[in-house]
């Protein structure tokens, strides 16, 4: 398995490093909080650059107003908060007064998905993907470990527009090189296979080439892609991919609706039916518990990405089985049509 380093870090860790280098590099960059700035990590920029950064307190609706205020008058705004507050509680300003006047606003939001653990359902953000892909203008961006996190960042601060940034709590291994640059919109294959795609997203990249590291044992070939980019989506790189393994699952951290698995079987649906499956919550609110423990509750462990392939590989079979029966009729009932173009012999034989 493809993991650079044995240290795990936190996506919300790199990316409050990332936000003091372009403080360091750029002037215009300004970062707003919701009084969360220790657990964001935005606190770093608040200690090197205070007269640039601005604790709004618990007024999320407030800060999204003042960031297009800021991004109006030309500057590059960050603001930060849990992704359950920052996309739910101002869903409509976000519309309103970011995404339709297209303004230069990045949302970068922490505590994505269940992995926030104990804090339980009414702070583990399952839909803020489905939630902000549904808004014109938005691009959305979900690294799959620090030093993604730390380039998506930058990417970002470059990137004309709004973009949402989603960040977990947990700490979890480096999976990607470090130093390589990000490009929005382009996602990477990590590992080649050609028995099936495994499309994931954030912390589920990990589990998922821990999947293919177990599966390759039995001789299942299993191709990796990180989906850093959830929009705009890659459409060509996933067809590229299915065309040759014939099969897709995807594994998120996020509700199976509206996420990288809708994004994915809509590409797929539009473009190259294949035999697919989508792993993530299943139309459930969260609960509390460890992350480990959430993670086998929902199963989207490695163990049970590994199962999910070897069922949809089946499924796949099975409906090849069904198209091949269904073409033998369909031949065989030609060319019982050919024999009887002379019509239905009588007694006599004529």
């Amino acid at each position: 398995m493809a993991i650079i380093s044995d240290r795990e870090i936190a996506t919300r860790e790199a990316y409050g490093r990332a936000l003091v280098e372009l403080g360091r590099q750029n002037n215009n960059v300004v970062v707003l909080d919701a009084d969360l700035a220790k657990s964001t990590q935005t606190i770093k920029f608040a200690k090197e650059f205070p007269d640039r950064f601005f604790d709004v307190g618990i007024a999320e609706a407030n800060m999204i107003g003042i960031s297009a205020g800021l991004a109006a008058c030309g500057m590059v705004v960050f603001c930060s908060s849990f992704a359950i507050f920052a996309t739910q509680r101002v869903l409509n300003q976000i519309f309103q007064s970011i995404a339709y006047t297209n303004l230069n606003v990045k949302i970068a939001a922490s505590h994505a998905g269940i992995t926030v653990g104990e804090d339980g359902a009414t702070h583990q953000s399952i839909d803020d993907i489905s939630i902000m892909r549904s808004i014109p203008n938005m691009t959305i961006v979900v690294p799959a470990d620090a030093h993604e996190a730390y380039e998506a960042t930058f990417a970002a601060a470059n990137f004309e527009g709004p973009v949402y940034i989603r960040l977990s709590r947990m700490a979890t291994p480096v999976v990607t090189p470090p130093g390589k640059p990000f490009e929005i919109g382009k996602a990477i294959v990590l590992r080649e296979g050609k028995d099936i795609t495994i499309a994931a997203c954030g912390t589920m990249v990990y589990e998922a080439l821990g999947a293919a590291e177990r599966l390759s044992g039995l001789g299942v070939d299993v191709e990796v892609i990180n989906f850093n980019t959830i929009k705009p989506f890659d459409r060509e790189t996933l067809i590229d991919s299915v065309i040759k393994t014939r099969a897709a699952l995807t594994v998120e951290e996020h509700s199976i609706i509206g996420g990288l698995g809708s994004a994915v079987a809509e590409s797929i649906c539009e473009e190259f039916p294949v035999a697919m499956s989508r792993m993530g919550i299943r139309d459930q609110f969260g609960q509390s518990g460890k992350p480990a423990e959430l993670l086998k509750h929902y199963k989207l462990t490695s163990e049970d990405i590994a199962k999910e392939v070897l069922r949809v590989l089946e499924t796949r079979r099975k409906a090849n089985e069904i198209y091949e029966i269904s073409a033998s009729t369909k031949s065989n009932f030609g060319a019982l049509e050919a024999d009887s173009e002379g019509g239905i012999p009588d007694e006599s034989g004529n």
